[in-house]
């Protein structure tokens, strides 16, 4: 009969339960000159074959700037489980985090449709995504992920939009706004973090250590660290509907995909690139937050290239919009409707 694996109680207060393992990160010098790349270029064949081309791919050679085939639309929104509610002029954009898929709004969106557009869709590798879309190359970091949302605002003829983006998805919005500043009038980041690893004069609130035994747990065994980890990182016991939701969701995920995604969130580090996001942010976050210290929070706010303003709520957990709609939810709408002058 296997057995919960639970990270020591030191370690669990570290949060040591996401990610870790061997991973070769892009040189962040070059970012500046790899976001203007095509977001829509696909770079291996499991994607392009199934996801966005019906037709032969070009020679690795041609470089021109092309948008995506309207014929290739549809897929795309299939493949993402995109959904548009709400009849609104303006646009908002949800993204959910790790572990999650769109359904972790479902106390946010019933307030938005009367008033917005509301875009909801799911990150590739989501248990509710098709795992045979999952290309490990493609989302081998987070620029992705990032390419995937422009792809979508691209299909969905977007002009503009207020990007709710809640953990990894905070830096998936800063990605694709440093990419793209035109389609995006704020960005809403809940929970997240530009690196979790503890660095010199840096808290991220993880030392490798942590992080090694998460990814040595999530492979040994991942039901057992799903039923761990949920609890944990939601903030409740395993009553609570909100871990339950979670542990849904998390236990949806593909094994492998898992990991890797884990291991790309936490081992990834968006500090450099920070100054060069110059879209308004509004930085919401947990009093109590397994996976995100409040030192983080104020570190986006003191390093972003922009208009910032930091909001901390008196929620518990990583998730609060699912654990903690009656405290969230409000000051979701607030920063949704109100811009930071006006705060």
């Amino acid at each position: 009969m296997s057995h919960l694996m639970i990270p020591p109680i030191n370690h669990i207060k570290k949060i040591s339960d996401f990610l870790g393992g061997p991973y070769i990160l892009l040189p962040l010098s070059l970012l500046p000159a790899f976001l203007p790349l095509n977001p829509f270029k696909v770079h291996s064949s499991a994607l392009a074959k199934q996801q966005y081309s019906t037709g032969k791919r070009k020679p690795e050679g041609k470089k021109k700037k092309k948008k995506i085939p309207k014929k290739d639309m549809g897929s795309i929104r299939q493949a993402h489980n995109v959904k548009v509610l709400g009849a609104g002029d303006q646009v908002i954009v949800l993204a959910h985090g790790f572990g999650t898929d769109q359904s972790v709004w479902k106390h946010l969106v019933p307030h938005l449709v009367d008033e917005f557009k509301v875009i909801v869709y799911d990150n590739m590798g989501a248990g509710t995504t098709n795992p045979d879309y999952f290309d490990f190359n493609r989302y081998s970091g987070l620029e992705g992920y990032a390419y995937d949302l422009l792809a979508i605002l691209e299909d969905l003829q977007v002009e503009s939009c207020i990007f709710v983006g809640h953990s990894v998805s905070a830096m998936i919005g800063v990605i694709a706004s440093i990419s793209r500043p035109e389609l995006f009038l704020k960005l809403i980041l809940l929970a997240g973090s530009p690196r979790y690893l503890n660095d010199v004069e840096y808290y991220g609130g993880f030392e490798q250590d942590d992080l090694d035994q998460l990814f040595q747990a999530i492979q040994s065994n991942y039901k057992s660290w799903c039923a761990g980890f949920a609890p944990l990182i939601v903030g409740g016991d395993m009553e609570s509907v909100a871990v339950q939701e979670f542990s849904r969701t998390l236990f949806n995920m593909r094994p492998d995909i898992a990991l890797s995604v884990a291991q790309i969130i936490f081992q990834s580090d968006m500090r450099s690139i920070l100054h060069m996001a110059t879209v308004p942010c509004h930085i919401l976050q947990s009093t109590k937050d397994l996976a995100v210290p409040v030192a983080v929070s104020e570190y986006l706010n003191q390093h972003l290239g922009g208009e910032s303003i930091v909001e901390i709520m008196p929620s518990d957990g990583h998730l609060p919009q699912l654990s903690s709609p009656d405290v969230v939810i409000p000051v979701l709408l607030r920063h949704i409707r109100c811009d930071i002058t006006r705060q």
